[in-house]
């Protein structure tokens, strides 16, 4: 439809948009705005559409905020909700979505529009779409609109009218919404609604765009589903609701992943939780979402420092701290020599207190686990007593010589290792790290790497990835040791921890890339990833879910393979990929090209220095 279309209208849009006298281009708009609701006109969808590309474009322009255009895109919500043979007439299905858009977008960034928004109505029909009254396209702009508005301090209490129910919807929504996009639109293309599949791809790109989008919509919806339950946790309000055990499994799986890197998702909310007495002490009782933050703190996610986070601050709470020791100090001593994480300092000195915060009286520490009270005091002496003496004792001409006897050992170690005698090469590289100097952190790195290999080697997991693990926290800065990074990818994935695999390797092929020495992403990486990809597919679980223990259908494989084509696609045109990012999937080269650099490859390192 063109714009000269619309001027039959007795208050176009269009037209009052070119008005040039300033005052009566706003008296038009303004006018605009209140009689559409009131109109049924066809050009309706296409002034919502430029509305919505406005203020996509330009969401802190304040000229429409002032002329009445939530009053508006209010009123057209309502209108739909109850108005079914309305929503139903030529393209107004459309009309709810971006209305609801259109409000999300221009409260994003300011408090004033959002109290403007907030006096004009708009939460009352925000909320019959976050009920579901039309699908869940329209949830997903409204629990995105609520969580703009929930974020201030002046328009919460507004919102929070609505608390008890907002929150259990919420809290329904990101638990379900992978499921019902899954059911509703992926599983079965031919049943998809036009109109979402429009708006998924604004009309550009045929079923493979439809189904990239789909995965991002979903993500979306369920990161700014935890992202308005975010605003009540920071309050400590409905914690009782939000704080739910069977939630809280979910939170877990909730990582934004690929597909959503800005949002910390569930990890974001837990930690939020844990700033609360009452939010520690269920979260501390759930024994999925400990494991699930020590596996996070020993990984190369972004959001590493989260999980971090959040273990120091049940260790610190006397009455959550016996809960999860026994099981984090088993993570955390992997860690505690890690310096610096982003912008954070010190990690590893504040992992290292809360593990030993009441070490000195032997009374209060209710540990029934020996390993556990063993590996306690190793971290007391390595961390303390061994390190005051270095500091004390050890002079620069001593450390030196250490280093030379260090590398004789190391030599030692590594002819047993190409022998095949492990289990020797492994006595050896215990001796070397006794000798060697804390302060020789890179030859330090290198010992615990090459004991993780021998691990790998030997079959034993847990032990590759606790050195692999002990030797990036070495590396500088932390997580950037090649060689330790695939390795304990390999060991994550032969303990089916897809997530953790697939985020070294990625890192691992960033890395790799990076160095003049390797200009293709290596095979046995690629292959990696690729499984792994498959294995973190965001629909996975739904998937799961679906089939019901009932025989795959080729249509959901196919699906499947192409998305793990499009993200290999991506490492191989783009030349890397960062650890949780979102690139395009704009592909310039055929698969020929792919299959040609896989096949020139490298193959799989082996110990190091070796």
């Amino acid at each position: 439809m063109s714009t000269e279309q619309c001027c039959n209208s007795s208050c176009c849009f269009f037209c009052a948009m070119k008005q040039q006298d300033l005052s009566l281009r706003q008296a038009e708009i303004a006018s605009c705005f209140k009689e559409m609701p009131l109109k049924d006109g066809q050009e309706h969808v296409l002034v919502l559409s430029s509305l919505w590309n406005m203020a996509m474009t330009q969401p802190d322009d304040p000229e429409f905020s002032s002329l009445g255009i939530f009053n508006c895109m209010a009123s057209l919500i309502q209108k739909g909700i109850n108005d079914k043979s309305w929503l139903l007439t030529d393209q107004n299905i459309y009309i709810p979505y971006y209305a609801a858009h259109i409000i999300g977008s221009y409260t994003m960034n300011k408090v004033e529009f959002a109290e403007k928004a907030v006096e004009s109505g708009v939460i009352r029909p925000l909320m019959d779409l976050l009920r579901g009254k039309i699908t869940w396209i329209e949830q997903r702009v409204a629990v995105r609109a609520l969580g703009h508005l929930a974020s201030y301090e002046r328009t919460f209490s507004a919102v929070a009218e609505y608390e008890q129910e907002l929150v259990e919807l919420t809290v329904e929504l990101a638990s379900t919404c992978l499921d019902t996009v899954y059911a509703n639109f992926v599983k079965d293309s031919d049943k998809r609604l036009k109109y979402h599949s429009e708006l998924l791809t604004r009309g550009i790109g045929g079923i493979d765009m439809e189904n990239r989008k789909a995965e991002e919509w979903a993500s979306q919806t369920q990161c700014w589903s935890v992202y308005l339950l975010n605003c009540f946790a920071c309050k400590e309000r409905c914690l009782d609701l939000i704080c739910k055990q069977e939630f809280l499994k979910d939170l877990c799986d909730m990582w934004g992943g690929l597909l959503n890197h800005s949002s910390p998702a569930g990890i974001g909310l837990i930690r939020i939780l844990c700033y609360s007495k009452f939010g520690r002490m269920r979260i501390a009782d759930c024994k999925e979402i400990i494991n699930n933050l020590c596996n996070l703190s020993r990984s190369s996610d972004d959001w590493q420092y989260m999980g971090i986070d959040c273990l120091v601050l049940l260790l610190k709470d006397q009455e959550t701290r016996y809960k999860v020791i026994e099981i984090a100090t088993l993570f955390l001593v992997d860690i505690v020599e890690l310096k610096r994480l982003g912008e954070r300092t010190n990690v590893g000195e504040a992992i290292t207190k809360a593990l030993l915060l009441d070490y000195k009286q032997s009374n209060k520490l209710n540990i029934k686990n020996k390993n556990v009270l063993k590996i306690l005091q190793e971290i007391r002496v390595l961390k303390v007593d061994r390190k005051r003496r270095e500091k004390l004792m050890l002079s620069e001409e001593k450390a030196a010589e250490k280093r030379v006897l260090v590398g004789l050992i190391k030599q030692q170690a590594k002819k047993l290792f190409w022998h095949g005698d492990l289990e020797a090469a492994l006595v050896k590289y215990d001796e070397a790290l006794k000798t060697c100097p804390l302060r020789l952190r890179k030859d330090r790195m290198a010992i615990h790497s090459n004991k993780a290999q021998c691990h790998l080697l030997l079959g034993d997991a847990d032990a590759a990835i606790s050195e692999s693990t002990r030797a990036l926290s070495l590396s500088n800065p932390a997580n950037s040791h090649r060689k330790s990074l695939w390795r304990r990818s390999q060991a994550y994935d032969i303990k089916g921890l897809a997530k953790e695999s697939l985020m070294d390797c990625i890192v691992f092929v960033n890395l790799c890339i990076n160095t003049k020495r390797v200009k293709l992403i290596p095979y046995y990486a690629a292959r990696m990833i690729s499984k792994q990809m498959e294995a973190t597919w965001l629909f996975a679980g739904a998937k799961s879910k679906a089939l019901s223990g009932v025989q795959e259908e080729d249509g959901n494989d196919e699906h499947s393979q192409k998305y793990e084509e499009i993200m290999m696609r991506i490492m191989m045109e783009k030349k890397g990929l960062s650890t949780i990012k979102e690139e395009s999937f704009a592909g310039k080269e055929g698969s020929k090209r792919k299959v040609n650099m896989a096949r020139k490859g490298r193959t799989a390192f082996v110990a190091e220095s070796m």
